[in-house]
């Protein structure tokens, strides 16, 4: 077998055997269900029952394990990702034959005792649940649970079922409906896992020990005596919180992850039926998921782009060579507003001692207080001790001085977006670099080049867009300036992961990538409402869509001032090329409304909202006689469209120009830097989900209604078949 190795050792203190089932696939890091394990599964179990037969009581157990560092990966994502509507009732087929072998393991009246030396993921972790008595080593750095729905899909080898069996309907759901991770501390307390050891070579003597003293084992829901923890939907208390489940689940997923809710489904109507009609019913739910496009859509994003980003793969070679890992020890940042407080915490966090600068003491520790807030919640909460409060604080150096950047490995400017204010301080604070280090911008959408020129070093210097709140939000955008060097780079990318957080790569162009398309979004959004469509259908229709928020409240929240100081430099850019900008209809809204209607947004009292002290903000009236017209016509599918489309198209042409390199970039960069629905997979993905051929019809549409802004043209459309995945 290519997949599985089995052998016979000695019990503990009998003349019996035990058998010893250790997963090893061939060629492969991890432990996969690939096609060929699953063959072999059917093999194994086959000699386990053969044994059975020739030892009779002398065959004692069973021992699950693992030759890889981690237990168990799960199932075989790239077979997934082929599959089509089409394919379930095969994909049914073959989830019931597999869980036809669990179930005959765990069913021997044998103990079955799985030995996890490292992760047990998803169908990893379902493979776990096929042991009677599971035993871990005691790293708090291992993770086990079922993370499918974040990748579309459910548990449904057996795992909704058994969780729930486990732990109770409103014990589960967390687990299931969230894919919530837990720790092996965290397993034997859930009493999901039932020892601990300290090292892997304890594995395998503590599970003959346990497989010695429990000659007779059964699962929990195979005795005759079993009950659900906290009851089944018969009882009054569960059925009342299941009648509003349905509904929590759609307020969250709008309609649009069928995973959660298809899990839900499975394990109400498991926990009210036999285990095996159970196992049936989740069978049937998995195979409907796995062959349809969400779950593409999100494997293609979350698991095979995400690697493709942690594992390097936009992170440029250094002179043809992969350069050594790279983590600053002293960074200054200059500038302690919201980003530079939040560019600090991030580093303190991480271990790296920051210098944070602004033009006075008293504002540097404001900036610095910041991190003290964020750390003072985690106390209180027990996440964080009194001491480790103060050694990251003591890490963050408040000052007014520039003399106190002197050795710092990089530096941050994470000033006002003025370009003459940014290379005042550029060239104040540059000096000061350690030799070797370099200097990076945090704008977010005046071009690198053109702030490198105030640098006497432009090959050193760098764009690092962090997105607000630092704290939360995982992307950064790293920008190459038209003379920055590979190393400079690859020194950013290695500093954004040293922080924990995600980094995309893409090259210089006004608005880079992310705030190039997000300016797409809310400005289409704006000229919805110019043309008279009421602001409450754009806004719901959005939402609906799968976007965190409506166009008009993200442009509150980002402050419609920041948008006219961005049209205004944009203007003042092209009147210094001798060319005149063209302001599109959205961007003369957001002007009137700032400079005509003095709405500057919610920082400034209010913009499209209003926000009523101590009440929850609402539209503000004026909108509906200022700009909505009774008599247009419009469609919830058709403004969905119209915000999808055109971020999609705008990513699509950032491809076309260079400014992304890469698909993965932009799928992930879209999800997390603007919003883009994560149901799509990205802003790509949609392209491709959607069939290219079907998206350029549609285009074609709605340039002929909406204009130049959903053209598609040669180049473009050209590129996006250059990079079209396969699988």
């Amino acid at each position: 077998m290519q997949t599985i190795r089995y052998e016979l050792i000695p019990a503990q203190g009998t003349d019996g055997e035990v058998a010893v089932i250790t997963f090893d696939e061939t060629n492969s890091p991890v432990n996969t269900m690939c096609r060929q394990w699953q063959q072999e599964l059917g093999e194994v179990t086959a000699q386990v029952l053969g044994d059975r037969e020739r030892l009779g009581t002398a065959l004692k157990g069973i021992v699950l394990a693992s030759a890889k560092t981690s237990f168990f990966a799960g199932a075989d994502l790239k077979a997934t990702m082929r599959l089509t509507p089409a394919d379930a009732p095969a994909a049914f087929g073959e989830i019931e034959r597999m869980k036809k072998h669990f179930r005959t393991l765990e069913t021997l009246g044998l103990p079955v005792v799985a030995c996890l030396n490292g992760a047990a993921l998803g169908g990893g972790w379902e493979v776990a649940l096929v042991a009677h008595y599971r035993i871990a080593v005691a790293d708090p750095k291992i993770q086990f649970g079922l993370p499918e729905v974040t990748l579309g899909l459910m548990p449904g080898a057996t795992g909704v079922t058994k969780m729930t069996r486990l732990l109770g309907l409103m014990g589960a759901q967390p687990y299931i409906l969230e894919g919530k991770l837990f720790n092996p501390a965290e397993a034997l307390e859930l009493q999901l896992v039932h020892e601990l050891v300290a090292t892997r070579e304890q594995l395998l003597p503590a599970a003959l020990a346990h497989i010695a003293t429990h000659p007779h084992t059964v699962q929990p829901w195979d005795d005759k005596n079993y009950k659900m923890p906290g009851g089944t939907p018969a009882n009054p208390k569960i059925a009342g919180a299941l009648t509003v489940a349905p509904a929590m689940l759609k307020k969250t997923t709008r309609g649009r992850y069928p995973a959660p809710e298809a899990a839900l489904a499975a394990m109400v109507e498991g926990a009210m039926v036999d285990y095996d009609t159970a196992l049936r019913i989740e069978s049937r739910y998995l195979a409907r998921l796995m062959t349809g496009p969400v779950a593409r859509n999100m494997i293609n994003t979350f698991f095979f782009d995400m690697n493709a980003i942690k594992s390097g793969k936009s992170r440029p070679a250094v002179r043809g060579a992969v350069a050594p890992r790279y983590k600053p020890q002293k960074v200054g940042i200059l500038g302690a507003g919201m980003m530079g407080a939040g560019i600090a915490w991030a580093q303190a966090s991480r271990g790296i001692a920051t210098v944070l600068k602004d033009v006075s003491t008293e504002k540097a520790e404001a900036g610095k207080a910041y991190s003290a807030k964020l750390t003072q919640a985690r106390v209180d909460k027990g996440r964080m001790t009194a001491e480790a409060q103060q050694a990251l604080l003591a890490r963050i150096t408040p000052t007014a001085s520039a003399a106190d950047l002197a050795g710092c490995d990089l530096i941050i400017e994470a000033v006002f977006e003025s370009r003459d204010l940014k290379a005042k301080v550029t060239q104040e604070a540059e000096p000061q670099l350690a030799p070797g280090g370099f200097f990076a911008s945090n704008t977010s959408t005046l071009p690198i080049s053109g702030l490198a020129t105030a640098s006497s070093r432009p090959e050193k210097f760098v764009g690092i867009h962090f997105f607000s709140p630092v704290d939360k939000m995982k992307l950064v955008e790293i920008i190459r300036g038209k003379q920055t060097d590979d190393e400079t780079v690859a020194r950013a990318f290695d500093h954004v992961q040293a922080l924990g957080k995600v980094p995309i790569v893409v090259n210089d162009s006004r608005g880079f990538y992310t705030s190039r398309t997000f300016g797409t979004f809310v400005m289409e959004g704006a000229a919805m409402l110019g043309e008279g469509i009421p602001a409450a259908a754009i806004e719901n229709a959005a939402m609906q869509a799968g976007l965190p928020v409506g166009p008009l409240a993200v442009l509150d929240e980002t402050a419609l001032t920041l948008s006219v100081h961005v049209l205004d430099q944009t203007r003042a850019d092209y009147a210094a090329e001798g060319k005149t900008y063209t302001s599109t209809p959205g961007e003369l809204l957001v002007e009137r409304m700032v400079k005509e209607l003095k709405r500057p947004g919610r920082a400034g009292g209010g913009g499209f909202y209003d926000y009523p002290a101590g009440g929850k903000k609402h539209l503000w009236p004026e909108l509906k006689p200022l700009f909505e017209k009774p008599g247009v016509a419009w469609s919830v599918q058709e403004i969905q469209d119209r915000l999808l489309y055109r971020q999609a198209i705008e990513t699509a042409r950032c491809l076309a120009e260079g400014v992304l390199t890469s698909v993965h970039d932009a799928n992930i960069g879209s999800i997390f830097g603007i919003g883009f629905p994560a149901w799509t997979g990205g802003a790509m993905q949609f392209i491709y989900a959607m069939g290219v051929q079907e998206f350029l019809r549609r285009a074609d549409e709605l340039t002929h209604k909406w204009g130049g802004g959903f053209e598609v043209d040669t180049v473009t459309q050209r590129t996006i078949s250059e990079f079209l995945p396969t699988y």
